[in-house]
């Protein structure tokens, strides 16, 4: 047995994807939602950077970074965040050495990093160890 909804077209939206699909019956529609739960936790459990600080010492740079990520421990955890030019070149990359289960969120630095003459931007991109790289890098603002 069929039973419609009193609308033709659903949007779903799953992290930073964004969607329509045609809802024939309600088993459709509830495919769709229950496939939307499944997908979201992935998108939950990335490295999140909370803050960013640039100081510039002569020629190098020190850039602090603070990061939130629900570490379990080992088997999951913040392992490392990388910092970008505009171009998106790898200038520099601080590995982080263990789970910080208990110090959330929690700051690391990273010094003497060569940014080029004339770069007023760099982007942070924070991973973790089970679902790699944060698709969305953060911006840093350079005064010269």
């Amino acid at each position: 047995m069929c039973v419609t909804l009193g609308f033709e077209k659903a949007v779903y939206v799953v992290g930073n994807l964004q969607g329509t699909f045609m809802c024939d019956d309600m088993r459709n529609f509830f495919s769709s939602i229950f496939v939307a739960l499944i997908l979201s936790p992935a998108y939950a459990d990335e490295p999140e950077v909370i803050g960013v600080e640039v100081e510039k010492v002569g020629m190098l740079w020190n850039i602090s970074v603070t990061l939130s990520h629900p570490d379990t421990g080992w088997d999951h955890y913040a392992d490392g965040w990388e910092v970008l030019d505009s171009n998106g070149q790898s200038i520099g990359f601080r590995k982080l050495s263990h789970p910080h289960v208990n110090e959330q969120p929690f700051t690391r630095s990273l010094t003497g990093v060569f940014i080029p003459d004339g770069t007023r931007e760099i982007f942070v991109v924070p991973r973790c160890s089970e679902h790699g790289w944060n698709a969305n890098p953060v911006s840093v603002k350079l005064q010269p």
